[in-house]
């Protein structure tokens, strides 16, 4: 028994899904002994283990974990394998050292894993629609993008950010342009380093000392590694800096991770991906909640669902991979012959998480070697294909979004009776709903001002009181921009009546945070004409997104 207790101690098991995830958050390094239910785990190597473990001492940074394949979508490749299978995870968590710290005059134990930097991309750039040229630029030279947000920043984030050019003469100025929009803050890392180039003109590793860096001094460069241009230099290089201003230095980016990313530590690994997927006509018929049901329990979120009948371009397009089959043109007719459902999905990892949950697009494959695949369980009879498409790429999956649920843009605004603390949880919803918040800001409205906003009720016995409200205290102003923006703005609002929207819809923003039919808490544009005069009265500069719908794979 005492034998039998050790052995559960030493290595986790793992047989769902979710253990599997949970399991990956290891700190430092776990073997997998990944194994069929038919044939059990490798015990003959469970004495090693247990010896290793004893002599390494390291509960912490080692551990030991028995994974069954049948159950878990990931390890679908090691199913119906006769041989012992091992696999390695290493995972680091990221230290944040402030390297000014006096620990005392003794070195310090541990040093910084990555250098970060923090990017703030200005509100005129955000207005001019340039955030995505920055980022793209800064990807495209090798940074990472951890993190990033949109945000009107507060009077005393801007004093704060940029403390160092606090008595130039048109500061106060300058903070006035910093609230006056949204910007756009990053979380940047170094990426990958230039590697050393060794040869009769590079350095030589054996004499030359280490460099210390200069913007940095916690980051030490190694003998033969040229130094890389950091993030500030790279902007003025690009042209750039002007729309984008960047802090460096250790002790300042940590502060302001924790003030514009509390939850940076835990959410840098998740790797949130949107993609499309879309149950054929046949199966949204028949299996249509079944499937939505495993969707949800595989732990993906639905952003954006509609029915969409298919033209013929639309399904030749979707079905192309198979346009040399001989069953080419049935599939054709059925995949037009009634309506599909499109849907986005959000997950950590959501690309190929999904890929694994639907497995390939034969089906005869799908139950040959992944008999739990939503192909193989879900296949119908008449079409030997997968009855879910997913997409193949991230960019695959950004322009077939953009193409079957184009986007809309939307009026919203957040009354003056709110808090700061219910201002930030009615974000955080909007957020969550899958609107893109593309213009914001802070102001005290006139009665001209308000008239941009209701002018339809102009003219109606309360209009005065809405007015007298409105010059309360400022109110938040959005553009609030998604597929069907106008009537899902208005579904997460709310009825008009904060008592009636209890009863009605008791978890919409009016029923949480209204207190009277004046004071409910959020307004939004009836319709989408309404919502474009709103818009450009109220955002002059502001110029609604028009990608280019194109299906093209």
């Amino acid at each position: 028994m005492a034998g039998k207790k050790r052995e559960v101690q030493l290595q986790a098991v793992v047989n769902t899904q979710s253990l599997w995830d949970e399991m990956l958050q290891n700190k430092g390094l776990t073997v997998i002994d990944v194994y069929q239910a038919w044939c059990g785990p490798c015990k003959a190597m469970q004495t090693l283990f247990r010896k290793l473990k004893n002599e390494l001492n390291e509960d912490e940074l080692l551990h030991f974990a028995v994974a069954e394949a049948d159950n878990i979508v990931t390890l679908q490749p090691f199913r119906d394998k006769c041989e012992p299978v091992f696999l390695f995870s290493v995972y680091h968590e990221i230290l944040f050292v402030d390297p000014d710290e006096d620990d005392g005059g003794e070195a310090p134990s541990e040093s910084v894993d990555e250098l970060y930097y923090i990017a703030i991309i200005k509100p005129d750039a955000v207005t001019g629609r340039k955030s995505q040229e920055i980022k793209q630029k800064i990807i495209n030279a090798g940074f990472v993008i951890e993190m990033e947000d949109k945000r009107l920043l507060t009077e005393q984030q801007v004093r704060d950010f940029y403390h160092r050019i606090a008595d130039q003469p048109d500061f106060e100025e300058f903070v006035l342009f910093m609230t006056s929009g949204l910007s756009h803050i990053l979380v940047v890392s170094q990426g990958n380093e230039e590697q050393p180039t060794l040869g009769e003109t590079g350095p030589n590793p054996e004499t030359e000392d280490e460099e210390i860096n200069e913007d940095n001094p916690a980051v030490v460069i190694p003998p033969g590694m040229k130094k890389r241009d950091s993030l500030q230099e790279y902007l003025e290089r690009q042209h750039i800096s002007q729309f984008c201003d960047v802090e460096e230095t250790v002790t300042n980016v940590n502060h302001f991770i924790d003030v514009f990313f509390p939850d940076f530590k835990n959410m840098k690994n998740l790797k949130l991906e949107k993609i499309l997927a879309l149950l054929r006509p046949a199966l949204f018929q028949e299996k249509k909640e079944d499937v939505l049901k495993i969707i949800e329990d595989e732990g993906f979120k639905i952003l954006m669902q509609r029915q969409i009948v298919l033209s013929k371009e639309e399904a030749q397009t979707l079905c192309q991979e198979y346009e040399n089959e001989d069953y080419f043109g049935k599939l054709i007719e059925k995949m037009t012959s009634g309506p599909s459902l499109a849907l986005v999905l959000v997950r950590d990892h959501g690309l190929q998480h999904w890929k694994e949950l639907i497995g390939p697009s034969s089906v005869q494959k799908a139950k040959e070697s992944f008999p739990d695949s939503l192909c193989a369980r879900f296949a119908m009879e008449g079409l030997p294909i997968n009855q879910l498409y997913g997409s193949d790429s991230l960019e695959a999956a950004e322009r077939e979004i953009q193409y079957f649920f184009p986007p809309q843009s939307t009026l919203a605004l957040l009354k003056p009776h709110l808090t700061q603390e219910q201002r930030e949880e009615i974000l955080k919803l909007i957020r969550e709903a899958g609107f893109e918040i593309t213009q914001m800001k802070e102001v005290l409205l006139n009665e001209e001002e308000a008239e941009n906003i209701y002018s339809k009720i102009k003219g109606k016995d309360f209009y005065q009181d809405v007015v007298e409200m409105l010059t309360e205290g400022p109110s938040l102003v959005m553009v609030l921009t998604r597929w069907n923006a106008v009537s899902d703005w208005r579904r997460l609002m709310g009825p008009v009546e904060p008592e009636e929207a209890k009863i009605l819809s008791p978890d919409s923003i009016r029923a949480r945070f209204g207190r009277s039919v004046l004071k409910n808490a959020v307004h939004g544009s009836s319709n989408t004409y309404e919502a474009m005069e709103s818009i450009n009265r109220i955002f002059a500069d502001f110029v609604p997104e028009t990608p280019e719908r194109n299906l093209k794979l």
